[in-house]
Parts: structure tokens; C-alpha cells; sequence
């Protein structure tokens, strides 16, 4: 017995699906629209969602991250009449269960239900509460809680994990919080910085050599490897690792065995592994360097961490947390935070993620001097004109907004400009006139980078009308890479998706 939620727009869908699960003996309910879809599934109780991807008040895909945060998040299978490769990507990525075309054969939907609803039971049989040690790892955001959850599975396994992340993100404290609540929590937790390791060096450094292998070995040296042994090797940056290091190195995670420097006999190493990279390894495989069967090798679990921006209620208890240590390393007592502090480092983007933000706040607890609470003027200037500025930018935005360009009155993307272009004394076209005479007046009293996202909004809602649902037709029109069209139809909140007739959306 399993309880169903159905979010798509298209009646005729919700009453089909309805129709299956009662006669699967379930329990059911449908609603169409993802507004109305995310707001049943937060109340909790279901098992399986079947998820549209394209609903009148938005993208079934981009509320994924969103539903799966839920506390008992259910399983989503996305069922739309538009198939799309890339769309599939995401929603793989996204945590899906399964991505179905419509009209589904109702065999294969009673069959992808019947799995989701056992993967469930078997899910729910296997995994345990299990109470975290993360004394350093802070965060309340969904994004973070998902990431607490993968942290957990790691932790009770033994399997290589891979972690990725921007620059700042915490790559190495995760490591360390798997390492603290496995099996191996009492064994060492080696560190290897791949970008520090020297051409010359590195064998004797990772595997050790004997006393004599070469000129200043005076003494044997034990390699980092087995000083790992029964814990865990944490390889930082490992996409920085030298070519010629990765082969060798690949033997040593299949085998478990490696030769120190001038010995004439192998040692063993019990380790387990862990990487790290804010590099595309997929991407550096394509280009040949860094090679595949590692990179298999070192990605049995991978974790992907979210940059700062992307979680701005963490700024908060990251903010308490960092002071508090900052307080204590000092030894003065605690100090309060101004609101006005707290609202300017929600307002910064964090380039620099975390690692940043623990660097602003020092800077301004040494200006805050003896001061019991930390304002904005002991904030450093560049972060406050930043924010002041994207909220100038944003406070112009809102107040042009009636006057800005509109989709009914940009020029269309799939068809040529009505107006002829203008051309030069010479009587060579200048197609940049043309464009700026389709642009109002009064947005050439903003600042150019305001007015180039108002076009470039224009530009993409008026795709959309015009590409009716046809990807390939966009691409064509717009000269924009597939990768390029999705990120900018997410930037704007769009989709290109639009209503298979008969099919449903």
C-alpha cells in the first residue's frame, strides 16, 4: 500500500494515473499545479510523486533540489510529453527515480511505481537514525541537510568518495566529518596535496624510500601511504595530480601494495580513500588529462558541495559559529551581531564561499577591536560597496520596471527585426542602430549592465513564444550552445518545453 501524489496540469493525465493506482490498490490524490504540488508534499505522507516538468506556474525539474530536501522525501518520477536529453540529465542529477515520455504504456508506469514503492520499503528497512559528530560543519539549508545525508552513507561505508565543490566550500572538513564517524574514526586521516607534490619527490614522498635510494635519503622515510594504513588518505586537489603519478598510483588503489623508493620488496597499506577537486574531472578525461579508470577508481561515492550563494540561511549560523571561535581564540567575551551585518553578508554573492566569509569576519572582529558587537562599518568596504551596489542595481530595476522592454514588444528572435537596419554615411549596415531603436528611451538612463539584462530577458521570453516548444528550433534562431540556452532559460525562471497535443504538457 503506497500513497501517491500526482502534479500535472493535463486533467485527462491526473485521471489516468488515479485511475492505475486505485486499481493497484493504493491511495492517491492529484493537483495541477507545482505550486499546489509542493505545498501537499511538504505536509509529508507520500511515497511517490509523479512530477511534470512542464506546469503553468513553473519547471517540475527546478523544484527537484527543493523536494527532495523534504524530511521523507518521496520518490519522483517525472512524467512529461517532451522528451529532452539534457532534461533528462538534469533530473537524473536531481535525484529521480525515473524519466517517462508521455503516452506511457500503462504496463511500464505500473512497473516504475511498483520498483519506486520497493526501492522505498527496502530504504526505509535498511538505514537507521544516525547521529552525526560534525562539530565544524554548520548549515540548515536544504542543500546542506542533503549533503549531511550523503556525508551519513559515506560514513557507514568503506567505498573511495570523491568530493567536489568551488574553491572555499569545505571540501577537506567534509572528509574529515566521513572519516570521524566511520570505522576507521581512532586510524589516521593522511592528508596528500596533490598541487604541493613535486615531480622529483613525490614517490618518495607518498611511498617512502630507504636509507641510500638517493642523494640526501640519509635515513629510510615512511611514505604517506602507509603512514594511512587503517585509516583514511585524503588526496586534496587530486586533480592536480602529476600524469605520471596516476598510473602509478591506480596500481596502488587496485592492489593495495606499492614499493618504497630503493626497497627490494613490496608493503601493504589497509587504507580507504577519499579526493577532493573544484575541477571538472569528467571534463579532463575528455581532455586526456587524467585518466579514466582512476577517476572511476576514486568515485565510488561522490559529493558534490554547494557554493555559499546558493544557500544564503546558512550565512547566519556560519556567521554565530565563526565569531564564537574567534572569540574564544582570543579569549575575549562573546560578541553580538547587528542585524545590519547579518543582512549585508546575505547580500554578498561569496566568491570565495565559506573560506571567505570566515576571512571577512575575522577582519571585522580585529576592527570591532574591544567593541561588544559587530556593525557594518566593521565590515571591510569592498564587501559593503559590492552589496550597495547590487542593491542600487536591483532598487533602479524595480523602479524601471514598467518602463523596461517587454516580450510582446521586443524584437522576435526567430524572425527578422520589422525595421530596416541603419547604415553608416558609407552605407554600411550598423544592425547595432536597429537593436537600440527597438530598446525604450528610458532604459538608456540606467547603467548598461542593467540595460543588457533587460534585453536579454526580452530576448529569451520572446524565444520562448516564438520556439513553441521546439529546442532544436531555438538553438538554430538564437546561435546559443544547448548548455548555453538551458542555463540562460534558468537564469530567467523559463522554460523552452510547451504543451504535446493530445499527450498532455
Amino acid at each position: 500500500m503506497g500513497n501517491i501524489l500526482v502534479i500535472d496540469d493535463d486533467a485527462e493525465v491526473r485521471e489516468t494515473l488515479l485511475s492505475l493506482i486505485r486499481r493497484m490498490r493504493m491511495s492517491g490524490e492529484a493537483v495541477g499545479s507545482l505550486r499546489e504540488g509542493v505545498a501537499r508534499l511538504r505536509t509529508g505522507g507520500f511515497d511517490v510523486a509523479f512530477l511534470d516538468v512542464t506546469l503553468p506556474d513553473g519547471n517540475g525539474l527546478d523544484a527537484l533540489s527543493e523536494i527532495k530536501a523534504l524530511q521523507d522525501s518521496p520518490e519522483v518520477i517525472i512524467l512529461t510529453g517532451r522528451g529532452d536529453p539534457d532534461g533528462a540529465e538534469l533530473a537524473i542529477q536531481g535525484g529521480v527515480w525515473d524519466y517517462l515520455l508521455k503516452p506511457s504504456p500503462i504496463k511500464d508506469t505500473m512497473l516504475t511505481l511498483e520498483r519506486a514503492l520497493k526501492y522505498r520499503a527496502g530504504k526505509r528497512g535498511a538505514c537507521s537514525p544516525v547521529a552525526l559528530r560534525r562539530e565544524e560543519v554548520v548549515g540548515k539549508s536544504p542543500l546542506m541537510r542533503a549533503c549531511f545525508d550523503a556525508v551519513a552513507g559515506a560514513a557507514g561505508s568503506n567505498a573511495s568518495v570523491l568530493i567536489t565543490g568551488e574553491t572555499g566550500t569545505g571540501k577537506e572538513l567534509f572528509a574529515r566529518t566521513i572519516h570521524a564517524n566511520s570505522a576507521r574514526a581512532a586510524k589516521p586521516f593522511v592528508v596528500v596535496d596533490c598541487a604541493a607534490l613535486t615531480e622529483t619527490l613525490v614517490e618518495s614522498t607518498l611511498f617512502g624510500h630507504k636509507k641510500g635510494a638517493f642523494t640526501g635519503a640519509d635515513s629510510d622515510r615512511t611514505g604517506l601511504v602507509k603512514l594511512a594504513d587503517g585509516g583514511t588518505l585524503f588526496l586534496d586537489e587530486v586533480g592536480e595530480m602529476p600524469p605520471n603519478l596516476q598510473k602509478a598510483f591506480l596500481r596502488v588503489l587496485q592492489e593495495r601494495r606499492f614499493r618504497p623508493v630503493g626497497a627490494s620488496g613490496e608493503q601493504e597499506s589497509d587504507f580507504r580513500l577519499m579526493a577532493a577537486t573544484n575541477r571538472d574531472l569528467g571534463g579532463m578525461v575528455e581532455q586526456s588529462s587524467f585518466r579514466s579508470d582512476l577517476l572511476y577508481r576514486i568515485k565510488t561515492i561522490s559529493i558534490t558541495l554547494p557554493p555559499l550563494r546558493d544557500r544564503a540561511e546558512d550565512v547566519k549560523p556560519l556567521s554565530v559559529f565563526r565569531l564564537g571561535q574567534l572569540c574564544e581564540q582570543y579569549g575575549v567575551p562573546l560578541k553580538g551581531i547587528d542585524p545590519d551585518v547579518l543582512q549585508v553578508l546575505e547580500g554578498y554573492d561569496w566568491p570565495g564561499n565559506v573560506r571567505e566569509l570566515f576571512n571577512v569576519l575575522e577582519r571585522a572582529f580585529v576592527a570591532a577591536g574591544p567593541e561588544r558587537t559587530l556593525f557594518a562599518m566593521h565590515l571591510p568596504q569592498d564587501v559593503r560597496i559590492k552589496v550597495a551596489k547590487a542593491q542600487l542595481g536591483r532598487g533602479r530595476e524595480a523602479t524601471h520596471a514598467p518602463e523596461h522592454a517587454t516580450a510582446a514588444s521586443a524584437p522576435s528572435p526567430i524572425s527578422p527585426p520589422a525595421s530596416p537596419p541603419q547604415t553608416t554615411p558609407s552605407g554600411q549596415a550598423q544592425p547595432g542602430l536597429a537593436v537600440a531603436q527597438a530598446v525604450p528611451e528610458q532604459l538608456f538612463v540606467q547603467p548598461l549592465k542593467d540595460c543588457k539584462e533587460a534585453v536579454e530577458r526580452s530576448y529569451m521570453e520572446a524565444l520562448v513564444r516564438r520556439a513553441r516548444g521546439d529546442v532544436p528550433r531555438a538553438l538554430e534562431a538564437s546561435g546559443l550552445s544547448r548548455s548555453h540556452l538551458y542555463a540562460l532559460l534558468k537564469k530567467w525562471g523559463l522554460s523552452i518545453e510547451g504543451p504535446s497535443v493530445g499527450t498532455g504538457s
